[in-house]
């Protein structure tokens, strides 16, 4: 099967499991071939998301020439479907807050795309995330281009979902993925009825063969570890103050901060206002391996987030053997098992935050280990992403063409 993917900016250092879901599909024998239409926003510094770099199409290097050549070229070939096509993008921006001018943005990125497809091999487009990359796949198939599908990770869609016609968007779609039984049940809410049974649940995967043997719990102080953009989001203040309550009772706890973002100043600030630059070390973005070893050197995760789909990191750290801690927020408490694999807490409790960051502390290793080998059993049988990307191409596979009154 040969088949498109359809992002915004990419790669990114967040989007690993892109990256891996593309492996997967690739080493099961389909062809996919990736188009952005942007490059990264930061720097990368993982081999693998650079290697990823060097295999993408960027749409936008084409230049606004070529976009409005395709649009001209498909109005004056096809006019009815780019009269359907201008409908939608009409329709579509009078719900948002982008506007009409980005939204033909979006249209004259579509129409470049139809005309690389073709005459090509490909007969689906996947896009991730239900924002700008799944409305410029929805255009370019209402324009003539392959059908079409789109994986829906939250929370940003979630927050928007009227402005981002999600529901439009699931119409129109051959499939649409949620990346957990929470997801799916928020996408529902903005979908017709009849459209619900083609929203399917595949979850993002993980590579098992990089997680061959689990490092024994380290000896000495207990460290823990948060991995993530520092944005509103995550979460890290509310876990800065966990630390600061924790500075009397348990002064040998270290937090290590993996990311990096808008609201670095800011954390920063925070961790010298609690006098706490001893007990929290912020090292940036780093690559896989460096994210492996200080999971290794760890005796657990920490997410204090307020809002997600499903992240990433849990997983990894599952893998890991890990314990982890996460908020009771969308998709988590499906993975997370509270008591058997780790804590789940209230998002925006500090206080008990900070309880569940002393329950580690004072676990004994032997619990520890316990928790992180149900924890690993379970992400293996839950988050194989050979498995998972199996059943997308699967669903891709057996999509229907979608039905012709709806282009």
């Amino acid at each position: 099967m040969q088949i498109a993917y359809i992002l915004n900016t990419y790669p990114q250092p967040s989007h690993s499991f892109i990256r891996r879901e593309i492996a997967a599909l690739e080493a099961a024998g389909h062809v996919v071939t990736r188009f952005a239409m942007r490059g990264p926003d930061v720097a990368l510094v993982d081999p693998q998301d650079k290697a990823e770099q060097a295999q993408t199409h960027y749409v936008l290097q084409a230049g606004a020439g070529a976009l409005l050549a395709a649009a001209a070229k498909t109005l004056r070939q096809n006019p009815s479907r780019f009269g359907t096509a201008l409908r939608q993008v009409w329709r579509a921006a009078r719900r948002a807050e982008s506007g009409l001018t980005r939204h033909l943005i979006y249209l004259a990125e579509a129409c470049y795309l139809a005309e690389q497809f073709k005459g090509s091999d490909v007969t689906h487009l996947h896009a991730h995330f239900g924002t700008n990359a799944a409305m410029v796949a929805m255009l370019c198939h209402l324009l003539g281009g392959p059908r079409y599908s789109f994986t829906v990770h939250g929370p940003e869609e979630f927050d928007s979902p009227r402005a981002l016609s999600l529901g439009d968007k699931i119409h129109h779609a051959a499939f649409t993925v949620a990346i957990s039984q929470f997801g799916r049940s928020q996408l529902c809410r903005w979908a017709a009825p009849e459209d619900w049974p083609r929203i399917k649940v595949v979850h993002c995967g993980i590579e098992p063969a990089k997680f061959p043997a689990t490092a024994a719990l380290p000896e000495g102080p207990r460290r823990v570890v948060s991995i993530g953009r520092f944005v509103e989001q995550k979460g890290q203040l509310a876990l800065v103050a966990a630390m600061a309550r924790l500075g009397d009772s348990h002064p040998d706890l270290h937090l290590t901060l993996i990311g990096d973002g808008e609201m670095r100043a800011e954390i920063e600030a925070e961790i010298a206002r609690h006098g706490l630059t001893e007990c929290i070390s912020l090292i940036g973005w780093v690559d896989e391996a460096r994210v492996t070893a200080e999971l290794a050197a760890s005796h657990g995760l920490v997410m204090p987030s307020f809002a997600e789909g499903l992240p990433m990191v849990v997983m990894e750290a599952m893998a890991a053997a890990r314990p982890v801690i996460a908020t009771y927020i969308a998709g988590t408490p499906e993975l997370v098992q509270p008591g058997q694999t780790g804590w789940l807490v209230p998002a925006g409790d500090v206080t008990a935050l900070a309880e569940a960051m002393a329950a580690l502390h004072d676990a004994p290793l032997l619990t520890l280990d316990k928790m992180g080998q149900t924890a690993r059993t379970r992400v293996f049988e839950r988050h194989d992403v050979a498995h998972e990307a199996g059943k997308l191409a699967r669903h891709m596979q057996t999509a229907q063409a979608p039905r012709s009154k709806n282009v």
